[in-house]
C-alpha cells in the first residue's frame, strides 16, 4: 500500500460509520417472537431469558401481551394440534408435546377435543405416503407401518383403521 491513497480509501469507506440499531425492549423481542408464530406462556419465557431479559421483567411483558391479545396459551395450542396433526403426528405424540409447554391438562383437553379431523383418516394418509405396499396385504410390511404409525403418536384403533384390519 503507498501512503497517499491509504488513509483516503478507509475515510471515505461507510464501513466503520454504520450507525447501531439500539437494543430492542423486552416488549419488542416478544412481539418479534410472537409474529412469526405462537408461543405457549413457558416457551416465550425462555427465549426471552435466553436474549438477556430478567425474568422479572419477562414475566411483566409476557402479563402485558397476553392481557392485550398477543400471547394466549389456548390458541397456540390450537395452533400446535393443527400443525402436528397435519405433519401427521397423533394424538398421544402432540399431547406430551403439549405438556412439555407447561399447558395444564385442562387447556391441552380442550385443544384436543376442538381439532376438527380424523385422526385414522390422518393415519391412512400417512400409510398411503409412507408404506403404500402395507395396503396390499402384505404382513412384514403391515408391521412395520404399524410401528412407525405407533411411533408419530396414534393409537391401536387408529392403525387397525388405516392398515385396513377391522
Amino acid at each position: 500500500m503507498s501512503a497517499s491513497g491509504g488513509g483516503d480509501a478507509a475515510s471515505s469507506s461507510s464501513v466503520g460509520q454504520r450507525r447501531r440499531r439500539p437494543e430492542p425492549s423486552p416488549t419488542q423481542r416478544a412481539l418479534g417472537l410472537l409474529t412469526r408464530r405462537e408461543h405457549s406462556r413457558q416457551e416465550l419465557t425462555r427465549k426471552l431469558q435466553q436474549r438477556g431479559v430478567a425474568s422479572a421483567d419477562a414475566a411483566a411483558v409476557i402479563d402485558k401481551l397476553a392481557s392485550a391479545g398477543w400471547q394466549n396459551d389456548a390458541r397456540f395450542a390450537e395452533s400446535l394440534v393443527r400443525n402436528r396433526a397435519h405433519s401427521g403426528y397423533g394424538p398421544a405424540y402432540i399431547r406430551a408435546e403439549l405438556s412439555t409447554h407447561g399447558l395444564s391438562g385442562e387447556a391441552i383437553n380442550i385443544a384436543m377435543d376442538g381439532f376438527e379431523g380424523d385422526w385414522a383418516a390422518i393415519a391412512r394418509d400417512l400409510v398411503d405416503r409412507r408404506h403404500p405396499q402395507a395396503l396390499t396385504g402384505d404382513r412384514g410390511v403391515q408391521r412395520k407401518a404399524a410401528d412407525f404409525l405407533l411411533r408419530r403418536g396414534f393409537a391401536m384403533d387408529h392403525v387397525r383403521a388405516a392398515i385396513g384390519h377391522p
